[in-house]
């Protein structure tokens, strides 16, 4: 038995690991519930030299810091391990995506740390390029343009809107974030949580999911209750696993919007037992998918069984990748179990 001592709280943990785990890490691996089997598609070299043209042909990788974070990230691998099945054309829109998230993501976080209404010209330009197909005015503004065009194109007009409208919902979401930073004091465990789905940015990847599959989902499927559930259940899932391994980077940064650091404020808590914490909710919420899913699977068409394949990818994906990708190394550098005072 393993318990972690809280401030108001004993929080206890009734397995072990067998060795014991060693960091936070390998504390994660032991006792987060991942039923669903790694996959690597192997077109993702391909994808990883199409990331590093794209950026570089619109002028981003010359900004300071980008092409360090996209060497730490490596949108490419987290694309291959989402959609290991994905033909190559569909894995290289994919990862230019997650490449061009990441980078708004980290400009977003840099200017509206120094103020939340500095980000507003910049989300305001990206609304615009995916409601009203106004021309852009930043390279920044280029690229997500450039990519709207790639979806368009390979996409059909109902999983090109459903992208456009999910993807608005990702730029609310940093402002949001923003201005949670900016008074930290006020925000919530559900607050985080609500953000944290806006921001993670992983809804929009689904209609790529769609368009996976040969056949267009019928309205019928897309708006079934289930389907919708599982929709939010996998997003969730898929963004708070990473919040597991970057807890450590976001705490040392003075990040805020992160499930585990959430659970730490709400419990007063160490990180490790607050990693816990994530960990169970994190597991109810993918056992509820799978229960879910089975009650459904036989009411979907090939279609729907392929979309909602599509999320489970992004639930093992997320898990493979941040265990592995530079940007989180900082997890192993803390240990399982807090050191004694």
């Amino acid at each position: 038995m393993i318990t972690l001592s809280a401030t108001h709280e004993d929080i206890t943990v009734g397995v072990l690991a067998d060795p014991p785990a060693a960091d936070l890490r390998d504390l994660i691996d032991t006792h987060l519930h991942m039923p669903f089997p790694f996959g690597r598609n192997p077109h993702e070299a391909e994808a990883a030299a199409a990331v590093d043209a794209w950026l570089s042909a619109w002028g981003l990788t010359g900004e300071p810091g980008v092409a360090a974070m996209i060497a730490r990230t490596r949108p490419a691998r987290l694309a291959s391990y989402n959609g290991p099945a994905m033909d190559a054309g569909l894995l290289r829109i994919v990862a230019l995506q997650i490449a061009y998230q990441f980078v708004f993501d980290d400009r977003a976080e840099d200017v509206g740390g120094r103020s939340p209404g500095r980000l507003v010209p910049m989300l305001c330009e990206s609304i615009a390029v995916l409601r009203d197909d106004r021309p852009p005015a930043t390279p920044l503004g280029a690229a997500l343009a450039d990519l709207y065009r790639q979806v368009r194109e390979r996409c059909t007009p109902g999983q090109a809107a459903r992208w456009s409208w999910a993807g608005r919902e990702y730029v609310h979401g940093l402002l949001y974030e923003a201005v949670a930073q900016a008074q930290p004091g006020l925000v919530r465990t559900g607050d985080c949580t609500s953000i944290r789905s806006l921001t993670a940015g992983v809804e929009p990847f689904y209609p790529l999911c769609e368009a996976a599959r040969p056949d267009e989902l019928s309205a019928a499927e897309l708006h079934h209750p289930a389907v919708q559930r599982l929709r939010r259940l996998s997003a969730d899932a898929a963004v708070w696993i990473p919040d597991l391994f970057s807890a450590v980077k976001e705490q040392r940064s003075g990040g805020l919007i992160n499930l585990a650091l959430a659970h730490q404020r709400a419990h007063r808590c160490s990180l490790q037992a607050a990693v816990l914490l994530a960990v169970r909710q994190i597991n109810a919420t993918i056992e509820e998918f799978q229960r879910l899913y089975a009650e459904v699977e036989p009411e979907l068409s090939p279609a729907g069984i392929g979309y909602v394949e599509g999320m489970i990818g992004w639930i093992r994906g997320c898990y493979h990748w941040s265990r592995t990708v530079p940007r989180y190394a900082d997890t192993v550098s803390v240990p399982a179990v807090p050191l004694a005072p």
